[in-house]
């Protein structure tokens, strides 16, 4: 057998890219690219250098010459050669040092906040490692040839079958496979209907848009940027005030959790959406926002579930799973899902193929609910330790929003939260103002208070975040002396 083919992966090496130019003929050319290879540490030390014969046919030259060149950066010490370990770099061979000026006054930057309590993103440290590699390597296994060309721009089959089973066990949504387009988010599901995909769509839905009048706010930067004119709408104890619903052509919820106020969509005002909606011919938005994490009863149910045509339901696992994950899901009436998948482009451009078909073991295998579940638990522990570590040290501040998700809203006295905000940030807690949430047209003001995530933090770094909120709340106020008792 020829010896060019014998254990090929570990005699041919890495890959080198050389450019051969300058005076000197080949030779001369080859000797002068390796040696500023090595100078400049784009060849490291140790590193095993190509056979002179795969070389040579990689470069187009003469085996002799590759040889010679590799005898003299041998004898010149940049290269070393033994019997079984090939030709590599020589060890002594050391790269150029690049200098890197530091100025020597000014303050030093912080990499990032000592205690991270701001909202939406879980504990990064509870990703499940190993079920997720357990359905990975199955996925891969098992999936066919086609896997590996061209993605379908609706998403895999397997997945949206997975899909179908659990949102219509868990959240009440009533679809089939056909009618769910995989995206990789929200906010790519808000570009697909609205536009300003980079596919190059124009979007399938057109505004007015109804939001409600706190939210979040690169959500209405997106809309914005896509030319929709958003209407705010009050919100109370019951949710979002749907009855101010007027000639708009869509409007976009949070009913299971509103963010960030917290509290689920009132059961009537639900049914008065989707009549509105009938009456209108217009859609409902549903953003199933933490809608796995309900902490003191069953979970709502999709509003989706009350009239297919009329919701689209969109969800993703940036909560419930991780941000890193970029799978989410549209559940679309029947009427847009030509249109949203035109705009979506021949071919699946976002979601990795591998990653749907992980998704997709990690919910038929029952591993999605063992997770939701575990973590269900732990945020709900968090949760109580949060409202009693408050409870203890800062009893005149009221906590409202708990009985979901993975944040909470701390009220605060009037006119304190700016400062409380820069108190917190003056010490190294990350977190944020109500205030930032609302809507630039609205008129309503939920009063001052901070968004605190409780599911950011990892669980050995929680109790500290915690003393350290404590520390940052403002006073309770002290009633002012009456003169007339003086």
């Amino acid at each position: 057998m020829d010896e060019s083919w014998v254990n090929s992966a570990e005699r041919i090496g890495a890959d080198l890219h050389l450019e051969l130019s300058g005076p000197g003929g080949r030779r001369a050319a080859l000797i002068g690219a390796l040696r500023e290879a090595v100078r400049s540490g784009r060849l490291a030390p140790d590193t095993r250098l190509p056979p002179y014969r795969s070389l040579a046919a990689d470069l187009g030259i003469a085996r002799n010459t590759v040889a010679d060149a590799y005898a003299e950066l041998i004898a010149e010490g940049w290269l070393t050669a033994r019997q079984g370990s090939g030709t590599r770099v020589a060890k002594r061979a050391e790269p150029l040092r690049h200098t890197v000026r530091v100025p020597r006054k000014g303050p030093s930057r912080a990499r990032g906040p000592r205690h991270d309590l701001r909202q939406g993103t879980p504990d990064a440290s509870a990703f499940p490692r190993g079920a997720w590699l357990t359905s990975y390597r199955r996925a891969l296994q098992q999936a066919p040839n086609e896997v590996f060309g061209p993605g379908d721009p609706a998403g895999r089959i397997e997945l949206r079958e997975a899909l179908t089973e659990y949102l219509a066990r868990a959240r009440g949504v009533r679809t089939e496979p056909g009618r769910i387009v995989i995206c990789s988010g929200f906010s790519h599901a808000l570009r697909l209907l609205f536009g300003q995909d980079r596919g190059g769509g124009g979007g399938v839905l057109r505004g007015p848009l109804g939001v409600e009048a706190y939210g979040l706010g690169f959500h209405q930067e997106l809309l914005r940027a896509a030319g929709v004119r958003t209407v705010p709408l009050p919100l109370d104890e019951h949710g979002a005030r749907v009855d101010r619903l007027g000639r708009e052509r869509a409007v976009l919820l949070t009913p299971a959790h509103q963010f960030p106020t917290g509290g689920p969509l009132d059961p009537a005002r639900r049914a008065a959406v989707v009549d509105w909606a009938r009456a209108r011919g217009a859609v409902i938005l549903e953003d199933d926002y933490d809608g796995e994490f309900r902490y003191d009863r069953k979970p709502v149910g999709a509003v989706q579930g009350l009239d297919p045509e009329r919701v689209i339901f969109i969800g993703s696992v940036s909560k419930s799973l991780s941000p890193a994950v970029r799978l989410g899901w549209m559940v679309l009436p029947e009427r847009y899902v030509d249109d949203v998948l035109a705009t979506k482009g021949e071919r699946e451009a976002w979601a990795s193929v591998l990653d749907q078909l992980s998704l997709a073991d990690f919910l038929s295998s029952g591993s999605y609910d063992r997770h939701v579940r575990r973590m269900r638990q732990r945020y709900r522990g968090r949760r109580d330790r949060l409202v009693t570590a408050l409870a203890a040290h800062a009893p005149h501040v009221e906590v409202t929003g708990v009985a979901a998700g993975l944040h909470a809203v701390l009220r605060l006295p009037p006119g304190t939260e700016r400062s409380a905000v820069k108190a917190a940030a003056w010490q190294g807690v990350a977190l944020d103002g109500l205030a930032e949430f609302r809507h630039p047209e609205t008129d309503m003001t939920a009063g001052d208070g901070l968004v605190v995530g409780y599911a950011t933090p990892s669980e050995h770094a929680y109790a500290a975040a915690l003393d350290a909120l404590c520390e940052v709340l403002p006073p309770e106020e002290t009633p002012a002396a009456d003169p007339a008792r003086g």
